[in-house]
């Protein structure tokens, strides 16, 4: 079947492309990708504080957020400083949040997780038809993918301790170990992401391909907003202080955007030679 659906891509490509972008405009992929962008907005900040909480109580929070900062980059691009001096002045106060504001941190933490299943559930509708998943299992596993982010910048901040220890790491070498410690990281996130978020089991073998593909294009893209907004947006002068909140969202939204167009081609290639209509689960024609 693999080399049958391989063989159709192969013969049809403009056809296959075709599909997916109807299917994605079928499933409102943009109104998808920009509840993506706006919960992501919303989690980030208590994310990363939450994170940042818990790993204070093994390593110093300055040194925390140096790491993060060289990471964060990724996912902010152009308005990291912004994010870090937030989650820096939450750090100051943190022990003042309570157990009511440790919970509320856990709460909205979870939104972007929930949010992006919730759309993979739309893109993936022939899977969510035959099979749905528990809620228990939906509501726990924002929170392990939290615990998870959380040991991999443990990791990386003992990693990246270790090579300040050497004297060659000072400079363009460090740079370049941090950027590709930075993009293994994103497209073993992309991928897992793919792996879990849909209802049902998927080759590792696709998932794998759109994380590294999702990965590339976001690579790609990054640099294109940072170039953008450096350059020739006004949007400083449009938006004045909301600027950083915007640029964020833009960013995040073009992130979703990538990630959920990957999840669209992955559930078109499932379907080929299945003989399932293309029913998408947020039609609005």
């Amino acid at each position: 079947m693999s080399s049958s659906r391989a063989r159709f891509v192969m013969d049809n490509p403009l056809g296959f492309i075709k599909q997916v972008f109807n299917g994605f405009r079928a499933n409102q992929g943009f109104l998808l990708s920009g509840a993506i962008a706006y919960y992501t907005l919303l989690s980030i900040i208590p994310m990363l504080a939450l994170i940042l909480v818990l790993l204070s109580q093994v390593k110093e929070p300055q040194e925390l957020l140096a790491v993060l900062r060289d990471y964060l980059v990724i996912v902010t691009p152009g308005q990291t400083d912004a994010v870090i001096a937030q989650i820096h002045i939450f750090l100051q106060s943190s022990k003042l949040i309570g157990i009511l504001g440790f919970v509320l941190l856990l709460f909205f933490s979870s939104f972007a997780f929930t949010a992006l299943e919730n759309a993979m559930s739309v893109i993936f509708f022939h899977r969510v038809h035959i099979k749905r998943r528990r809620f228990l299992v939906s509501a726990v596993i924002p929170y392990i993918y939290i615990l998870l982010l959380a040991v991999g910048l443990l990791v990386v901040s003992m990693v990246s301790g270790y090579l300040r220890g050497y004297e060659w790491s000072q400079g363009v070498m460090e740079t370049i170990i941090i950027y590709l410690f930075g993009v293994s990281g994103e497209i073993v996130l992309l991928t897992s992401l793919y792996l879990v978020m849909p209802v049902g089991r998927l080759s590792l073998q696709h998932a794998l391909i759109g994380g590294i593909t999702a990965a590339l294009l976001w690579e790609i893209t990054r640099h294109v907003l940072v170039w953008y907004f450096s350059t020739l947006s006004l949007v400083n002068v449009i938006y004045g202080a909301f600027t950083a909140s915007i640029v964020i969202l833009v960013s995040l939204e073009a992130a979703a955007i990538i990630l959920l167009l990957g999840a669209q081609v992955i559930a078109e290639y499932e379907r080929i030679g299945t003989g399932q209509k293309n029913t998408h689960g947020l039609q609005t024609d």
